[in-house]
């Protein structure tokens, strides 16, 4: 048996990181290597070395320090060290452990959380069907049918995916199988994992794993509606803005150019990053009233001002669109509550957009 090494773990972390900043395959698997042979298990290489190194590079592209070329080309090569972990680390399923699925919500492209939980599972000696990102959810029951998993492990990173994600999870469970859910979508505390239904929730893969191995999740209850856990959902607000998207997107660009007259000299890549700015606004909009949770909308838009700040565009710029899209709503109270709630946060004292408003004064 190998020694533990004595390599502090932040060198670890940032030979890999530099591996996949200068896009070098082989040095990423040999820094991957290098801490298997010093002794690390395999589960925390996973956890403590490729984990923070893809953090990091969501970070990176958050600070406008790489590009989403840069990102992308990252991402894949964490992929590629996990997938030539995973064949030198193949372990033995363990009989009676039974069947996982693994898988992303629709729409749910950031798979490498779900590939890690995937492997976690996979060392511990459970049998793994994973598939990946972007599951649409007829698909997902039908592989369910045909292999009969103990659990269906369901993962999201994108808040906005939160509605499918319920739909997903209702579904899962009609089919009288437990559904264990996690990522970022459903909160730091698991709150939207709660609110939607899921079985169970667990903040990272090796908690999943751990709460597996504790003993089966209960049963899930009788098959029922989204409507039966989000009763304001009656009020249809969170119905009207998501098929009304398009048309709230086009009104508030006519209307933006007037109330901030800087757009009128932004180029035609500039007004299509607006464009796709204002569109996530109303996307987290509606999962905001779909969750009745107006900090979905406000921990956002925070997040946005700090994107829009670290590429040197006017983050101040957002708040007449909060304005605009408030007045489009006037007839949802809920909605006009929210946007308004937002635009005031963003105002306060000590806000990036209240900074970057006397900056540009």
């Amino acid at each position: 048996m190998s020694p533990v090494s004595t390599v502090p773990r932040e060198h670890r972390i940032d030979l890999l990181w530099q591996a996949v900043c200068r896009g070098d395959e082989q040095a990423a698997v040999d820094a991957t290597f290098g801490a298997l042979e010093d002794g690390i298990p395999a589960e925390r290489v996973l956890l403590d070395l490729i984990a923070p190194v893809q953090r990091r590079v969501g970070e990176e592209w958050a600070a406008n320090r790489i590009t989403v070329a840069q990102e992308h080309a990252a991402s894949a090569i964490n992929d590629r060290v996990i997938a030539a972990l995973s064949r030198r680390c193949a372990a033995p399923v363990a009989a009676g452990r039974g069947t996982v699925v693994v898988a992303c919500v629709d729409g749910e492209w950031h798979g490498l959380p779900a590939r890690l939980l995937a492997e976690v599972l996979t060392l511990r000696g459970w049998t793994v069907d994973y598939l990946g990102a972007q599951v649409p959810t007829r698909h997902l029951i039908a592989r369910i049918h045909q292999t009969g998993p103990a659990v269906v492990a369901l993962s999201s990173s994108i808040a906005t995916r939160l509605p499918t994600a319920h739909a997903t999870i209702t579904a899962v469970q009609a089919t009288g199988t437990p559904v264990l859910v996690g990522g970022a979508a459903f909160g730091r505390d698991g709150r939207y994992a709660r609110l939607l239904g899921a079985d169970a929730w667990a903040p990272d893969a090796s908690s999943a794993a751990d709460r597996l191995d504790e003993g089966p999740l209960a049963p899930p209850p009788p098959a029922h509606q989204p409507l039966d856990d989000l009763p304001h959902l009656i009020d249809q607000e969170y119905t009207m803005v998501a098929r009304t998207r398009t048309d709230l997107v086009r009104a508030v660009m006519e209307a933006l150019a007037d109330r901030f007259p800087a757009m009128r000299d932004y180029t035609a890549a500039q007004l299509g990053h607006t464009a796709e700015d204002i569109a996530h606004i109303v996307d987290f909009l509606a999962t905001a009233l779909y969750t009745d949770d107006p900090e979905l909308l406000t921990d956002f838009l925070a997040w946005t001002a700090g994107i829009l700040t670290a590429r040197s565009v006017p983050a101040h710029s957002l708040v007449p669109a909060l304005h605009i899209l408030s007045e489009q709503l006037k007839d949802f109270p809920r909605a006009t509550l929210m946007l308004d709630q937002a635009a005031d946060r963003l105002t306060g004292a000590g806000s990036v957009i209240a900074s970057d408003s006397r900056n540009t004064a």
